[in-house]
């Protein structure tokens, strides 16, 4: 399950992504607002982001916050590890917050793990090659499909 972190950071992401063309910064108040993300919880976000190289920002009246990369650059993958951790549902399969599971007698013949392993695999393949980009696209295709709802007169 992913964060809330990763979904705000997904979500804030995204404002910036659409904003990419114009390069035109974000102000923090308009993407919280637009977002419906806490500000305070937003600023410690993108100052992680920040300092990950995703985002840069710029002071002033004109400031905010822009991508440092395209849009297509961006993985989902990468996202959620920097804001919230593993990808794997298990500690005994993730690759970069290995731990060893207490109730586990024996790893090699476990046969849970074995099965969360081919799901990590299959997240992985996924989230490691759907961006910023892609999922634009898809609310885009989306939104086209869904019809608006008629109202009583």
């Amino acid at each position: 399950m992913l964060q809330k972190k990763t979904k705000y950071a997904i979500k804030a992401l995204l404002s910036l992504a659409k904003e990419y063309k114009d390069n035109k910064p974000m102000k923090i108040s308009e993407i919280a607002e637009k977002e419906g993300i806490p500000r305070k919880f937003l600023e410690a976000i993108l100052l992680e982001l920040r300092h990950h190289g995703i985002v840069g920002s710029k002071m002033g009246a004109t400031g905010g916050y822009y991508l440092l990369k395209h849009p297509e650059e961006i993985m989902l993958s990468n996202v959620i590890r920097l804001t919230g951790g593993p990808i794997a549902l298990l500690p005994c399969v993730s690759l970069n917050f290995y731990e060893p599971c207490v109730e586990c007698v024996s790893e090699e013949v476990c046969g849970l793990r074995n099965v969360i392993l081919e799901v990590r695999e299959a997240s992985i393949k996924i989230l490691s090659k759907t961006s910023l980009a892609d999922i634009l696209l898809r609310e885009l295709k989306l939104s086209k499909k869904v019809k608006p709802l008629k109202t009583k007169r």
